[in-house]
């Protein structure tokens, strides 16, 4: 009993943690049709920013709760500045060309943002501990849980229910929508399709970051923990659909229950078992299981 609660809570967790990172990555492709690589990047900036406010928060002797807020405030700043500028000055150049040329453009990006990230911090890990140790713990059937690692699956439950509320009831949400299946015919009638575009990018950059931010209390920050988010997050969206919130959500459900049960089961299993699911589901489903079906122009 004990090990199945542990692998439940451990997979919840680790899925959370997924979809607050993949849910930016498949909003961008959903909206712009770009693999954006550079998302790693977003993740290590943002996880950096997050362990550099921590640590200037805490070492001034400030009240525990301030720490989650700079936590979101360092992330949202560097997800910002970092969107727009890539956005404005690199992707917005190459729209409507070749997807494979945007994909090499977006990792030649990752490539210098991870030299970027070395040069402003160095080649030293960081830590920022405080967050999660001060949020405490409790224990269910005699295993301690982790209250920050409860909060983070609480968190991702709301980003959920908040992204499904934006696409199905606003009216940017709507706007979305219409430019996802005809970016032309949004535009013909009268949608700023750039501004669209810039807003996305945006989003998908700050939740992006957030996600590493919200890691940085319970890792050692360390140059290159971008390359990894990266893969794992297309290994995601790529079980879920390529561009679907809900197959966000059930990718990152999928890879944390099995890693998590390869993890106190089988632990020499534990990185095959998430490409091992997403080969079997591509085999069955190529355009993954939550694919929007693809408009015909006649």
């Amino acid at each position: 009993m004990i090990t199945a609660i542990a692998i439940v809570t451990d997979g919840l967790v680790y899925a959370a943690w997924l979809f607050v990172v993949a849910i930016g990555l498949t909003l961008i492709f959903g909206v712009m049709k770009i693999l954006n690589v550079a998302h790693g990047a977003f993740y290590a900036f943002g996880a950096y920013a997050a362990a550099t406010a921590i640590g200037l928060y805490f070492d001034r002797g400030w009240p525990v709760a301030g720490g989650y807020l700079a936590i979101a405030t360092a992330a949202i700043a560097i997800g910002l500045v970092m969107g727009y500028i890539l956005e404005r000055v690199f992707l917005r150049r190459v729209y409507g060309r070749d997807e494979v040329v945007v994909v090499l453009i977006t990792y030649a990006l990752f490539l210098i943002l991870e030299d970027v990230l070395i040069l402003i911090w160095g080649t030293d890990g960081r830590s920022a501990y405080q967050p999660y140790t001060e949020a405490g713990s409790f224990t269910v059937g005699g295993l301690p849980l982790s209250v920050y690692d409860i909060g983070l699956v609480g968190f991702a439950g709301l980003l959920a229910i908040a992204a499904s509320y934006t696409i199905k009831k606003t009216t940017f949400g709507r706007l979305l929508t219409a430019v996802i299946y005809d970016r032309e015919t949004a535009a013909a009638f009268g949608v700023d399709v750039s501004r669209v575009y810039t807003v996305t990018f945006l989003v998908g950059a700050v939740l992006g970051a957030l996600g590493g931010a919200l890691t940085a209390p319970k890792i050692s920050v360390t140059p290159g923990l971008g390359v990894e988010v990266i893969v794992l997050a297309f290994a995601v969206v790529a079980i879920g659909g390529m561009g679907s919130m809900e197959g966000a959500l059930v990718g990152a459900l999928i890879v944390g229950l099995f890693r998590a049960g390869a993890v106190h089961l089988i632990p020499q299993l534990e990185l095959f078992s998430i490409y091992a699911v997403m080969a079997l589901v591509l085999v069955f489903r190529p355009q993954g299981l939550f694919s929007r079906a693809q408009p015909r122009k006649i």
